[in-house]
Order: C-alpha cells, then sequence, then structure tokens
C-alpha cells in the first residue's frame, strides 16, 4: 500500500525541510503540510514556491493532527522541541530527522518520546552551500543517498513509511547503525568541512601579511573554489555537528593533521620522492571517489 500522510509538520523549513515538502506537495504523499519556523518571510516564501501549506512559527500550534513530524533544524534543538511539542502528538505518530549526527541524538530522541510515537532516524545526504526556503527544490534528492539509522526499539511500519518517502524523493536508501554513521560521516563530510573552514581562514591570515593593496582571493582559480565550497555553510548548523560527534572527529582531526605534518616535513627536507609519493597515494585515492 503506497505511504500517504494525512498531516505532515517541517520543522525548520529550509533548503532541506522545503525541498522534502515540495515532494510531498508535488507527488501528493500528505494530504497537508504544515511548516515551523522563525521567520515570517522565509515561511511566507515557502507557502509561495510550494514547499508547505501553512505555517506556524509556534511548533505546538502544528502539532495535533499531525502523523509525520520532520525535523529539520540544527541538532541541538531537538531535545527543546521534542520536550515542548512531543507530547501533543497521538499514538502512531511518527517523529524523524535530516540531521548529519546520529548516534546520541537517535538514543536521546527515542528517550524523549511519548508512548505510541516513533522515532526513525534519517539523514539525506545532499544539499549545497546555500540555505532558507528559497534554495528548495523537488530535485534535490534525486539519485542521493538517505542513511536511516534504525535501533532495536525502531517500529518496523514507522521504518517502512519514513523508507518509502525517502524512495519516493529519488534516494537510494540503506539502514546502518547510528554509531557506525557518526564515524563514517565525520570522515567523509564533518573532516572536509573541517579543513575548508580551516583553509578559509589561513587564508584569511596569510591575508594580515600580504604586502601591497592585494587581495588574495582575486587571484583564486577553481581549484580554491572547488577546494573551499563547503566553507560557505551554516556555523550555527555546524557547530553543532561538530560538538556532537566530537570523539570521532577530534580522531580524525588528529589524522588530518599527521598528514599535513608529513607533507610539511618532505617539503622542509626537500624530498623529492617523498612528495611525489604522498601525491600520487592521494591522486589514487580520488580516482577511486564516485
Amino acid at each position: 500500500m503506497p505511504i500517504h500522510f494525512k498531516q505532515v509538520t517541517i520543522v525548520g523549513v529550509g533548503l532541506i525541510g522545503g525541498s522534502l515538502g515540495m515532494i510531498l506537495k508535488q507527488q501528493e504523499l500528505a494530504d497537508h503540510v504544515i511548516g515551523v519556523g522563525r521567520t515570517i518571510e522565509n515561511l511566507e516564501l515557502a507557502i509561495k514556491l510550494g514547499a508547505i501549506d501553512r505555517y506556524e512559527q509556534e511548533p505546538k500550534l502544528a502539532m495535533p493532527g499531525t502523523d509525520l513530524v520532520i525535523l529539520a533544524t540544527p541538532i541541538e534543538s531537538y531535545a527543546g522541541h521534542l520536550k515542548s511539542w512531543g507530547g501533543l502528538l497521538t499514538e502512531g505518530a511518527i517523529v524523524s530527522d535530516v540531521g548529519s549526527v546520529k548516534g546520541p541524538l537517535v538514543e536521546q530522541a527515542e528517550s524523549l518520546m511519548p508512548p505510541g510515537v516513533h522515532f526513525v532516524g534519517a539523514h539525506p545526504i545532499a544539499g549545497k552551500e546555500k540555505s532558507g526556503a528559497g534554495a528548495a527544490s523537488p530535485d534535490l534528492y534525486q539519485n542521493a543517498l538517505c542513511l536511516l539509522t534504525p535501533t532495536e526499539n525502531t517500529d518496523a511500519e514507522a521504518l517502512r513509511k519514513v523508507q518509502e518517502m525517502w524512495e519516493a524523493a529519488g534516494s537510494t536508501v540503506r539502514s546502518i547503525d547510528p554509531f557506525v554513521h557518526d564515524w563514517i560521516l565525520g570522515a567523509v563530510s564533518h573532516l572536509p568541512h573541517v579543513a575548508a573552514f580551516a583553509l578559509m581562514n589561513a587564508l584569511s591570515e596569510l591575508q594580515q601579511h600580504t604586502k601591497g593593496d592585494v587581495d588574495l582571493l582575486n587571484f583564486s582559480g577553481g581549484g580554491l573554489r572547488d577546494t573551499t565550497r563547503i566553507a560557505a555553510s551554516s556555523p550555527e548548523m555546524w557547530r553543532d555537528i561538530f560538538l556532537w560527534n566530537k570523539d570521532n572527529l577530534i580522531v580524525m582531526i588528529e589524522a588530518l593533521e599527521k598528514q599535513l605534518g608529513k607533507m610539511k616535513s618532505f617539503i622542509q627536507q626537500h624530498d623529492e620522492a617523498g612528495i611525489e609519493h604522498e601525491i600520487a597515494k592521494a591522486r589514487e585515492a580520488r580516482q577511486r571517489l564516485k
């Protein structure tokens, strides 16, 4: 039986939440889609773009009658939200999310679910550096990977519905342990963001020591743009991701520091073979990247 929701409430109608809202409406997967957010202008734009049917600034007003809630806010806000309005959800309702950290957040969310309300962790791996409802697109999740993170407490029917929703959005869906998810995403997503932020800040520091009225960035090419595109991401969102996955991320930053130190040493020693070996090894790894 195809999935269908009577009322879906999306808490946080930005790029991710807004794109999902467009899909729910265009494919008629929900009778009614409510958006919850802080900024009236963004919420009104979401209505105009067809991402939601109506909006509420007070989340509690949107929850009665809702059978699916999507949390698309910074992950630090999850507990406050669930404590505030979780008790208003009726038996059988589902709460899911789109967060980039899962292990401790899934544990926290499950502990806050009222009786009969089910949590299903989800992470659609899609996005761009732009934010807000204006950046949303119904094609955002086409051919993207969406990771679901069920536990022994996850309701099978709730899991099926969330999986089918993301498949309808065009995603390839896989299930994975929440803590394994955090190790993997720490390596392939969180660490690259650390590197991009640090690189841009290093360039800003070097700018202070540049002689003459010269802006270093005016001389950059495609390489810098490609390498640092993700440095334009949300400070609030990535602050929370780094702190919630800090144990994994510290290990990964140390691995990056080790590699930078090795390259620095080879350059200092004018070790041509060492430099070439490191670049060749990196090139080979890059060629395996899908």
